[in-house]
């Protein structure tokens, strides 16, 4: 129960981040050259303080350094399919994400803690953690679509411009 508390209460803390926004980033590195695609990967302001740090997410199984609360991180890359991927420590499971990139268009996606990893805090809050919470929240969540701790979803442009506006560049 108290990391349930814990964890809400730092739910609500925002932190600074300082790095260059996405608009004097595009404006610097152009559009994606020929027969390729920007790909925009954003999490978004509203969770900081102890427990905040980088998210190991890949695409195509390479990293992408430095995504932390109000920051995104972008790749660009050739036509066709991609995966979004991300792992964690200790999580049980691997967040997997098919992307189809279009030439000279740029594609973002928002990154959250998946709803499994929601469910598994909840579990481990609820038994009082240790291995016993993390048995059941592991058999509990089982059969979520996504068994990775992140969830990638995607955002129109006009959504995702408004929302990259407050965030600074992974670091």
């Amino acid at each position: 129960m108290a990391l349930l508390i814990s964890v809400v209460l730092l739910g609500g803390c925002e932190t600074q981040r300082d790095g260059l926004d996405y608009s004097a980033i595009a404006r610097k590195v152009g559009p994606p050259k020929a027969g390729h695609a920007r790909i925009v990967v954003l999490r978004e302001k509203g969770f900081g303080g102890i427990v905040d740090g980088a998210w190991d997410v890949q695409l195509d199984g390479m990293p992408i350094p430095g995504l932390k609360t109000g920051t995104f991180a972008f790749v660009d890359r050739p036509n066709g399919k991609h995966e979004l991927g991300a792992t964690e420590a200790a999580f049980p499971g691997v967040t997997r994400h098919e992307i189809t990139a279009q030439s000279g268009q740029t594609h973002f996606f928002v990154a959250r803690t998946s709803k499994r990893k929601n469910a598994m805090i909840a579990a481990a809050g609820a038994t009082g953690g240790g291995l016993l919470g993390l048995a059941l929240g592991t058999a509990f969540t089982s059969g979520y679509d996504n068994p990775g701790p992140i969830d990638f979803f995607p955002l129109d442009d006009a959504a995702a411009r408004t929302t990259i506006a407050e965030l600074k560049l992974a670091q």
